[in-house]
């Protein structure tokens, strides 16, 4: 696999994922890399791997994290990924996990309940990529700030989903 499809699998990731997320919550693209060395066979073949993101930019109240991550984990488990880890905090809770074919994928809750998809490749061959399409920010807009500002009757909803 080369730089390019490793970075179109990854975008493909976090898309199936976000697709099972119901209601769907609204997100921004964040910042994505590509990082190289030459391999370890000093044959000269160049490798590296890719990174994406996404940044979720509906509010997730704490109350409905917990449900958030439960919902990922479920479709996550369902498609073979190994959880390869959880952070059990009331604060900023997470969740990582391997896919089957080598890709580590993570889903966090940060600074001011920001929530973050990532997903890294595993080695690849060197090839040219192309960034994701971005929208450019409006200074003023709120997405600008990188916080979460969108509501969502269910997800920001400050009392724990029903059974």
């Amino acid at each position: 696999m080369n730089t390019q499809e490793a970075a179109d699998h990854a975008e493909g990731i976090i898309d199936a994922t976000l697709r099972a997320v119901n209601p769907s919550v609204e997100v921004m693209r964040g910042p994505s890399s590509e990082s190289s060395c030459t391999d370890f066979k000093n044959d000269g073949t160049g490798t590296g791997s890719v990174s994406r993101r996404r940044h979720v930019m509906t509010i997730i109240a704490p109350e409905r994290r917990g449900g958030f991550l439960g919902v990922v984990e479920r479709f996550w488990k369902k498609e073979g990924y190994k959880i390869t880890s959880v952070r059990d905090s009331a604060d900023m809770p997470a969740i990582f996990a391997t896919a089957p074919d080598g890709f580590e994928v993570g889903l966090e809750f940060g600074y001011k309940g920001q929530a973050g998809f990532h997903v890294i490749s595993p080695r690849v061959t060197e090839s040219k990529v192309t960034d994701p399409p971005r929208k450019p920010l409006d200074p003023a807009s709120p997405e600008s700030k990188g916080l979460p500002y969108i509501h969502s009757d269910f997800w920001s909803a400050s009392t724990p989903p029903s059974s």
